[in-house]
């Protein structure tokens, strides 16, 4: 089990962002969690305790990637939140 960590609000708010870009993906069947997880080496449960507690300790910035890669998630929204989120 990852210990809780005390992250800052500038890693608090990329959060946010990331598991908003993967709820709109989801909607738009643009990705699964599953696939997202397995294709991104994100170990699902953690997926999902991160999602529950944002303080868990197991969001990396590579977990990303995909959404910018695959499904076209500006980099700079899910950095910054200026601008759209898709681009």
């Amino acid at each position: 089990m990852s210990r809780r960590r005390v992250y800052s609000e500038a890693t608090l708010a990329i959060m946010e962002r990331f598991f908003q870009a993967m709820d709109a993906c989801k909607a738009e069947k643009l990705i699964s969690i599953t696939d997202y997880c397995s294709d991104n080496g994100i170990e699902k449960p953690h997926f999902y305790m991160q999602r529950k507690d944002r303080n868990r300790g197991f969001f990396e910035v590579g977990w990303m990637l995909g959404l910018v890669e695959r499904c076209h998630v500006s980099a700079y929204w899910l950095m910054t939140g200026k601008g759209q989120m898709f681009g």
